[in-house]
């Protein structure tokens, strides 16, 4: 057999593996005479056969010039720099009186020498080919499918087809939600069936594509996570107030961030004109446009008010989010937390009462904060909660003689009780509306002025709350004044048969409103402003009944210190002018810190002599 080696050492050169295939068939045409048989004997292999038989690790290649689709043919390199076309063969050898071990490893190891420097110049004719198995993670041939026209992220996150809420992905192709990504998914069987591939976890906030299943990894989809969830640094939240650039959305149109209409499902317009006022609100803004101010909030097991806060902070990041993809945005997860929360007081198809949704509202969100009577407790204490003390005394029987009178007003029940309450909002009274036509057959629409509707609480003004047992005076003196003041326009009124409305309007102005004059002297020296600019205006339009009249709000854009009309979708510039003429309902002012009061700090005993104008009028018309 050695000397069968060294006779084909030139076939070991241009071909190791017809070198080994030789051998081989030698050993087994030894194997068939029974004498070699006997005298067979199993050796060690050599150290060039274990180099061709040890599996080496999987590294593909393929001639350049082959086509890629021949990949799955290529076998393993071996060291010589040959690729082998078949698997690799144990090769059994056996130890001859002829032959001499030590003399074939010296043999075979020097064709292997021989043949290495071909193999060297072999390496230039083949490249890598792509493993099937590597990453496409971040080269993914269907990301030009995304269509951003199509992506809402405002509605509530329920699979299209299941209506789940669990593990619910959105399609970037068509917009729908569809739940999981399993072969027996929703989300797998659109992707088969549409050829949409390009899902994303709306909970996890991953991309993926199916039905190949992997996920995308690609700093272009990075916008449609920021319209996804909106996040606000410090910086930026403190340049809001200042700022009057335009953003453009993806459709071309430009909006103000803030000023963006709501969409109108159905008859929820009295809770848009809300939102979008308090979303105007700087201090309850800021707080809400960072998460980390209420995520870490702790509520008891399965509440759910604390829904409320959560939607509420997702609505106003989407309202001032500046990379919007449309300039609209839908409540519909704010408004279907707010009819789950209210046990269905508030729904989306009936229209309600303002002042009633927003009274419920900012206590909702007090409540599910962990408020408490602290003024400071939570932030909607801090920015809307003031003071107020009432002093309530019984009305004496008009049929009794007046020495019975005078027993009476000695007793505990009919002396004059004070309480100090905390108040939300204050509500003003405006006078009855004329009941007949004047001389030219016309209605005369009633004007009030804004000041004198606040003479009901300078603290001597006193009106009687009449109950179905007795009737009582009250009046009023506020004690503090909060950062925003909101008033509340008595429009409606109820009797056994029809509810009717006021059309009175109010003269206001909406600069420096001075409310100190309201302020009881000690109190008034403790303030260190007292004086006010109206920020928000809500006002009903049309019949007092439910469904008949329409709501739209003025809001203030303080960064270009213009005025905006909202109703609904609609949103236009009005002039500061035409704001008074409109029949407002409520009413939101902000407290200017640069107007100092100018009786602070002085002793009030010094002021007790004087008395406000408004209170002298008051006190007057009371007696």
């Amino acid at each position: 057999m050695a000397e069968n080696v060294e006779s084909n050492d030139h076939d070991t050169q241009d071909n190791p593996m017809r070198s080994i295939l030789k051998r081989r068939k030698k050993e087994e045409e030894s194997e068939e005479n029974p004498v070699k048989s006997v005298l067979k004997k199993p050796r060690t292999l050599s150290q060039d056969d274990k180099e061709v038989t040890t599996p080496q690790p999987r590294s593909i290649l393929r001639k350049k010039s082959d086509n890629a689709n021949e990949n799955s043919k290529v076998t393993p390199k071996v060291e010589t720099g040959e690729t082998v076309k078949t698997s690799p063969v144990k090769i059994k050898t056996e130890r001859t009186s002829d032959s001499s071990p030590p003399k074939k490893a010296s043999e075979e190891t020097r064709s292997s020498k021989a043949a290495a420097p071909k193999a060297a110049d072999d390496d230039d004719d083949y490249e890598a080919v792509q493993d099937p198995k590597v990453d496409r993670s971040r080269s993914c041939p269907y990301l030009d499918t995304i269509n951003r026209s199509v992506l809402d992220f405002d509605f509530e996150k329920l699979c299209s087809v299941s209506l789940s809420h669990i593990n619910v992905y959105a399609c970037l192709v068509c917009g729908k939600y569809f739940q999981g990504r399993g072969k027996l998914s929703h989300a797998y069987t659109h992707s088969v069936l549409d050829s949409h591939h390009v899902f994303l976890n709306l909970l996890t906030q991953k991309f993926y594509c199916l039905p190949d299943n992997y996920q995308i990894i690609d700093s272009s989809l990075d916008d449609i996570i920021y319209v996804l969830n909106p996040t606000f640094s410090n910086e930026h939240i403190a340049s809001l107030d200042s700022s009057s650039k335009l953003s453009r959305a993806y459709d071309g149109t430009t909006y103000l961030p803030g000023i963006v209409g709501l969409n109108n499902i159905k008859e929820n317009d009295y809770c848009n004109v809300i939102l979008q006022a308090l979303s105007h609100v700087t201090p309850l803004r800021n707080f809400f446009l960072q998460e980390d101010n209420y995520k870490k909030i702790k509520r008891p097991p399965g509440d759910q008010m604390f829904l409320t806060v959560q939607r509420f902070g997702e609505l106003l990041r989407k309202l001032w989010n500046p990379r919007n993809f449309k300039a609209h945005v839908s409540p519909h997860e704010m408004l279907q937390a707010v009819v789950l929360c209210s046990k269905k007081k508030f729904q989306i198809t009936e229209q309600g009462d303002a002042l009633e949704f927003m009274s419920w509202f900012l206590n909702a969100l007090h409540l599910a904060m962990n408020g408490t009577k602290k003024l400071n407790s939570t932030i909607v204490n801090k920015t809307f909660r003031g003071k107020m003390r009432v002093y309530t005394r019984k009305v004496l029987p008009i049929d009794l003689k007046e020495e019975e009178k005078e027993k009476l007003l000695l007793t505990d029940e009919y002396l004059e009780h004070a309480e100090e309450i905390p108040w939300l909002y204050l509500t003003c009274d405006l006078p009855p509306p004329p009941l007949y036509p004047d001389e030219l057959q016309e209605n005369i629409i009633p004007q009030v002025p804004f000041a004198s509707l606040l003479t009901k609480f300078n603290g001597v003004s006193e009106k009687e709350y009449k109950t179905h047992k007795d009737s009582q005076l009250k009046r009023f003196q506020i004690t503090r004044l909060p950062n925003f003041l909101i008033i509340f326009i008595k429009r409606f009124t109820k009797n056994y048969f029809i509810k009717e409305k006021n059309p009175t309007i109010v003269n206001f102005p909406i600069k420096n409103i001075d409310f100190g004059d309201l302020l009881a002297p000690e109190h008034r020296v403790l303030h260190r402003n007292t004086t006010y600019d109206l920020m928000a205006n809500i006002v009903h339009d049309g019949e007092p009944e439910r469904g008949k009249g329409t709501y739209r709000v003025h809001v203030l854009h303080k960064g270009t210190q213009k005025w905006y009309e909202m109703q609904d979708l609609h949103v236009t510039d009005i002039l500061p002018q035409m704001i008074p003429l409109s029949e407002s309902y409520i009413q939101i002012f902000e407290l200017r810190k640069d107007i100092p009061n100018p009786v602070y700090g002085k002793d009030p005993v010094e002021l007790s002599g004087t008395l406000p104008e408004s209170m002298e009028v008051g006190k007057t018309a009371d007696t």
